[in-house]
């Protein structure tokens, strides 16, 4: 697959979110030198054909008061994974829950999930809660608490200065690996995020 000039420019001018305007899709016609229903038409074609995804909301949840966050980890049967999965994506306070290969020896869980809460009792509680109702009490998890936290966006996939004027495939626009530090300074590749289960 290839992307055209066109196609370049509206990705790279949405992945950094839309105009807080009533009309966004103008906005980007205006700097692209076309009209807004073409901007519409041609992002509905690339979701059509899945070249984009999804387009999704970023909510930055600690301005609106839900500073304890939890990465909940599973370490659920392979077999098991996306029945476990839809019923716990199926709660209310579940963000998001997706399956990722385990990293044996060292890490054995295998599904995450997303519980924000005001604070660190109360998504413990949603979790016993979840477990409890769910139960899942035989399945090994773990709550692990953000410490810190980054800057929230979308995933960035054409940087807006390496946009050319030639048919270009995706994946030559994309670093060769995505990297995070750990505590023990140690760098590792994230893992291919498999399957996705939103709650």
């Amino acid at each position: 697959m290839t992307l055209e000039l066109l196609d370049q420019q509206l990705i790279a001018s949405i992945q950094d979110g839309l105009e807080l305007t009533s009309k966004p899709f103008a906005s980007i016609a205006a700097q692209l030198g076309i009209s807004e229903q073409k901007v519409i038409h041609r992002l509905k074609e690339l979701k059509d054909n899945d070249t984009i995804k999804r387009l999704g909301v970023v909510v930055r949840h600690r301005e609106l008061g839900f500073k304890a966050n939890a990465m909940v980890v599973w370490d659920v049967p392979d077999e098991s994974v996306a029945e476990i999965a839809q019923r716990i994506a199926s709660f209310d306070c579940v963000r998001l829950c997706y399956q990722r290969p385990r990293r044996l020896p060292e890490w054995s869980y295998n599904l995450f999930s997303m519980i924000h809460g005001k604070d660190r009792e109360s998504v413990l509680q949603r979790l016993a809660d979840l477990v409890e109702l769910l139960e899942l009490q035989d399945i090994n998890h773990s709550p692990l608490f953000s410490t810190k936290c980054f800057k929230q966006r979308g995933a960035r996939y054409i940087n807006p200065d390496k946009i050319i004027s030639s048919s270009i495939s995706p994946l030559s626009l994309l670093p060769n690996k995505q990297k995070v530090s750990s505590s023990t300074s140690e760098e590792f590749v994230l893992p291919i995020v498999k399957n996705h289960a939103y709650g």
